[in-house]
């Protein structure tokens, strides 16, 4: 009984202990968490665009996403529904060929922008609680110049087997407690066949599921 209640007590430790790591690590890197420099996501949404081409960003937050994609693309959009994002956003990372947003991605009308070339979704679909409807919803209120075409990075809940033992005991197992849904691969293919998206090419890194997605025709 002991070892039971001071499980539970460490795992949840372990969980604050992240949470604590994750912000002190930001305040001695200068307000940039060096997961930035590690992971190199931003590199892969760079990559996998084509230059000169109009991108939405969903879930810009302060906008570095989209000022590093503006750099090869002719046009991009941030869209964020956190009002000091936004700002923060335009203060810092505007550029002539960006358009911040500030609204609610799930309910905005995106029939009122340029025509798209590729969505982009860097761990931001895992905050929205109905995904299915929302992927659909992108499918067909966008104007889209060509393929319908998505970037997607996901967290992974098997990233390592403690997140699924805290699950088991019914304790905080999330990486944000903002998220509806951490995904196994099989869970995120399930997700997408029923988006009627499909998954052109991926891989795991870190934990995370980063795919080239298309809408079906």
């Amino acid at each position: 009984m002991i070892a039971k209640s001071l499980q539970k007590w460490v795992l949840n430790l372990h969980s604050m202990s992240y949470t604590l790591s994750g912000y002190l690590a930001i305040t001695l890197n200068d307000g940039m968490h060096p997961k930035h420099r590690i992971m190199k996501y931003k590199e892969w949404f760079v990559d996998n665009i084509e230059k000169g081409c109009t991108v939405l960003d969903v879930g810009c937050n302060t906008g570095t996403m989209p000022e590093v994609m503006s750099q090869k693309a002719g046009y991009v959009y941030g869209i964020e529904i956190v009002e000091k994002h936004i700002q923060e956003a335009i203060e810092k990372h505007q550029q002539p060929n960006i358009e911040f947003i500030c609204d609610d991605a799930t309910t905005y009308d995106y029939s009122n922008c340029k025509a798209i070339d590729l969505v982009t979704l860097s761990n931001v679909l895992e905050h929205i609680e109905d995904r299915v409807r929302f992927l659909e919803k992108l499918s067909i209120q966008i104007k889209w110049k060509d393929k319908k075409r998505f970037l997607i990075r996901v967290p992974m809940i098997d990233r390592e087997w403690i997140a699924i033992y805290k699950k088991e005991l019914g304790l905080e197992y999330r990486l944000d407690r903002t998220h509806f849904i951490e995904y196994t691969y099989d869970s995120f293919v399930r997700e997408l066949e029923e988006s009627n998206v499909n998954i052109i090419s991926s891989h795991i890194r870190f934990g995370e599921i980063y795919a080239i997605c298309e809408v079906k025709e």
